[in-house]
């Protein structure tokens, strides 16, 4: 897995929006957006320009702009074979905000997602990145529904780890089944390890209470899903999570796993299908 030839993968000129989402899933703010990823010398360095613009769109001069070169890419800064990748907070902090930065690449589209945990640790805002390739006109995917998730999916995960080790691959299995019209019932299984949990079906999300610590998914445009604690608790390994159905019946997901501790330690792409009916 060579994170620089990965990450070269999500060159080009992508058009799109940023919306900021908040805990409840409400789609708030939104401004559009242009990322333009241009590779030269031999595809020794990348450019990268972020331009943001304000209510008149496009016809108008950029309201932000953000210019970087890149000649590597840092280790906490996990780029996967298909593009897709996972970054952010390395250490959890007392009193300081928790951030993650997602992204999935598929053909012409992108879906990015950024992560906000204030400096108590409590869950606060989501941004939604949507983008399709310039001048492609790729469709973007349905909102998110429960029914969307049900069934059975079979995938390969692969983690890559902080310390550099050599990547785990192993076969997963998940299963989502609807209890009643309030609650679904899940189950996973990946290598040896097996976890089940119920949520409570809450408008446009899913709400885990079991357990020490409380999560939500988030349902969400172009087929996008967060999964979040509620609040991080110090002391107790946490892992935070996006999913993207790319279509019907493929979806991928993106987790990025911390110790007790606080430190990051490992970075998992999956990619599922569902089986059966």
């Amino acid at each position: 897995m060579n994170n620089w030839e990965n990450f070269l993968k999500n060159r080009g000129e992508w058009h799109g929006s940023f919306v900021q989402v908040s805990p409840s899933g409400e789609l708030l703010d939104s401004v559009s957006s242009i990322l333009t990823i241009e590779v030269v010398e031999g595809d020794r360095l990348a450019l990268f320009r972020l331009n943001r613009y304000g209510a008149g769109g496009y016809s108008e001069p950029p309201i932000s702009e953000t210019v970087q070169e890149y000649r590597s890419i840092g280790r906490h800064n996990i780029f996967f074979d298909t593009g897709a990748f996972s970054k952010g907070t390395i250490q959890l902090a007392p009193f300081s905000e928790f951030i993650t930065e997602f992204g999935f690449i598929n053909k012409n589209r992108r879906l990015r997602f950024v992560q906000f945990f204030d400096s108590e640790h409590y869950f606060t805002r989501l941004v939604l990145i949507r983008e399709h390739r310039y001048q492609s006109n790729a469709p973007e995917r349905p909102h998110l529904t429960v029914e969307q998730l049900l069934g059975e999916w079979e995938g390969e995960a692969v983690t890559a780890y902080a310390d550099l080790s050599a990547p785990e691959i192993c076969k997963t299995h998940l299963k989502v089944q609807q209890i009643d019209s309030d609650w679904i019932e899940q189950t996973l299984s990946w290598g040896d390890r097996n976890i089940s949990s119920i949520a409570k079906i809450s408008s446009g999300k899913l709400y885990f209470g079991e357990g020490e610590t409380a999560r939500e998914i988030l349902l969400l445009p172009d087929g996008g899903s967060s999964n979040v604690p509620v609040q991080i608790q110090r002391h107790q390994p946490f892992f935070v999570e996006v999913g993207w159905l790319i279509s019907d019946r493929d979806r991928q997901r993106l987790i990025r796993s911390y110790t007790d501790k606080g430190e990051w330690v490992s970075s998992t792409h999956t990619i599922e299908r569902k089986i059966g009916s």
